[in-house]
């Protein structure tokens, strides 16, 4: 789940939330939302660069012996990704420019490939080849254990990437979808949507194409997923960073409850409310001001190219957004809207939550900022550079609050305030945020697990900021390949982890609750109305609280969302 900000010349945001200059500076201006990772352009998509390469740089590939079963919407062809697990992909939707997709009513490979073995071309998005990407795109890919050829009824995980609704694919790094459909017995599905300007701005008024592609998604696998053992009334949906964002926004959408049962936000950045239908019509606005084209001429329309779409007009949208609206933020400008029509909610805490039901996992790692902040800052942050970022980040009122306040307290002998500044950003952004949804979750008569993950797999590209490979660390996306068992080379203490997650998914995947039956791990406690009991991932225990009090952040600290009353 890439991402595309430009923190370090050399260096790709990966996934969610924001992003800050491209060097070191003391430019006080640098706004704190757009604190999160950085990826390695080298890696970025690696499985990506054409239909054929990932056959042999992806991991834990099979017999290409071409394995077929019948669907309601034709013969489905696919090939062993291992020896014990199948993988497929399809097209499952396919949209005309700035238009609503429509789901597909026969199977079809990806692409218009004739080659089972071929992996989807990404969306169209930038810093990757153009012969990556096809506006062809709406593609999944589904892992299915050979064992569900004797069974049925069997749950499914539908994988959503991240990438700040900018960048990545099914097949980003460590998404092969086979360890962890072993793992779980069930289906494992990574789906791509439409991305940037494409799927979020359109010029003619539409709003959440992107969001809508998911839509399409699940109701494909509803029809198709018997056919592979599965019980399409036993979808769970999952996604990291603007993937979880994502599943944030389909928990508002009315018309699509009944197409799943349960969701995993993993480090979702909740601060990030959805976009108002007004901050919206001014985004579209500034959009249509730097078109070659009018609104209304789609021939014109139509006829711009992708690199235009999608590198010349999408990153002057992306990079300038927030001055036009501010709670666009820096690192998600692109996004989805509180249309009052699809999405019918807000789903954060300044209006009240829908009556729910639906049982969540909520995640975070302990260092989300971290990359972000030890990318950007290689130097030890002074006091006075600490201060003026926080209040440029957060306004006079917020940073009055936030330096009077012992929660955030820092010893008089400290010479460098990157700690305590990454240490903000996670809390403000992530965590705290993610505590307090949790909290409206519950009142609303949903079921929450909420975690923190204090151990992790570092994510291809975070070694490029040393800070991240520090032993005890967990910057945003080390939480990937743990989950999905691709972790190359693990520790024991990894392995342990991948397992004991696995195991976890796979319970709550059946029964909506994240504790094995008849296994040796900690109870996984619900979350409460006030204390959240987040579990610590990787240890013992559970999270400190911290700042994240309900009388501290949401309350005497406004979240974001709440500052843009968004």
């Amino acid at each position: 789940m890439v991402v595309l900000w430009a923190l370090l010349s050399s260096l790709l945001l990966a996934s969610p939330v924001a992003s800050w200059p491209l060097v070191p500076s003391t430019d006080p201006l640098m706004h704190l939302s757009r604190a999160v990772p950085v990826f390695d352009r080298g890696w970025a998509n690696y499985c990506s660069f054409s239909p054929y390469t990932p056959e042999f740089l992806c991991p834990r590939r099979g017999s290409n012996m071409p394995i077929s079963i019948s669907t309601p919407l034709g013969t489905a062809q696919g090939v062993g990704d291992t020896a014990t697990v199948n993988r497929f992909t399809v097209k499952y939707a396919s949209a005309q420019r700035w238009q609503p997709s429509t789901v597909a009513t026969t199977w079809e490979l990806p692409n218009g490939s004739t080659n089972v073995s071929a992996l989807p071309l990404m969306c169209p998005q930038p810093y990757v080849d153009d012969s990556s990407f096809s506006e062809d795109c709406l593609s999944m890919i589904l892992y299915v254990p050979t064992s569900l050829k004797s069974v049925s009824g069997v749950p499914t995980l539908m994988w959503i990437h991240g990438g700040s609704f900018m960048v990545g694919s099914a097949t980003d790094p460590g998404l092969d979808g086979s360890a962890l459909a072993e793992a779980t017995d069930s289906i494992v599905v990574v789906i791509q949507y439409r991305l940037g300007a494409l799927g979020f701005v359109a010029p003619n008024g539409q709003t959440n194409l992107g969001l809508k592609d998911t839509v399409n998604a699940l109701q494909l696998l509803r029809k198709v997923l018997p056919s592979f053992g599965g019980d399409p009334s036993k979808i769970t949906v999952a996604g990291q960073s603007s993937g979880a964002n994502m599943i944030r926004a389909l928990l508002a959408v009315p018309s699509a409850q009944s197409l799943f049962q349960s969701a995993i936000l993993q480090s979702d950045p909740m601060d990030y409310g959805f976009l108002s239908i007004s901050d919206q019509q001014q985004l579209q606005d500034y959009f249509v001001s730097i078109l070659p084209c009018k609104p209304s001429d789609t021939s014109c329309l139509d006829a711009m190219s992708l690199d235009e779409i999608v590198t010349t007009v999408g990153l002057n949208q992306f990079d300038n957004a927030f001055l036009v609206v501010p709670a666009a933020t820096q690192a998600e400008p692109m996004r989805v809207v509180n249309d009052g029509t699809f999405i019918t909610s807000t789903l954060d805490s300044t209006t009240p939550f829908p009556k729910v039901t639906k049982p969540i996992i909520l995640s975070n790692v302990a260092d989300e900022a971290g990359l972000t902040i030890y990318g950007n800052f290689p130097d030890p942050v002074p006091e006075a550079e600490y201060e003026a970022i926080v209040n440029a980040s957060f306004g006079e009122s917020r940073y009055q609050t936030l330096m009077g306040s012992q929660l955030y307290r820092v010893d008089a002998s400290t010479t460098d305030y990157r700690p305590q500044l990454e240490v903000l950003a996670t809390d403000s952004v992530w965590r705290c945020a993610t505590w307090t949804f949790a909290r409206n979750w519950v009142s609303s008569g949903g079921r929450a697990y909420v975690g923190l993950y204090t151990l992790g797999a570092s994510y291809p590209g975070n070694s490029a900021v040393p800070y991240c490979i520090q032993p005890g660390v967990v910057c945003h996306q080390d939480d990937i390949e743990i989950v999905f068992g691709t972790a190359p080379n693990p520790t024991s203490a990894q392995s342990a982890l991948i397992t004991e997650m696995q195991a976890r998914y796979k319970s709550f995947l059946y029964t909506g609750n994240p504790n094995p039956c008849d296994s040796s791990y900690a109870n996984w406690q619900a979350a409460g109305t006030s204390n959240v009991n987040a579990i610590l991932l990787g240890s013992s225990g559970l999270a400190p609280v911290g700042a994240c009090t309900p009388s501290f952040w949401g309350q005497s600290v406004p979240y974001d969302y709440q500052v843009y009353d968004i």
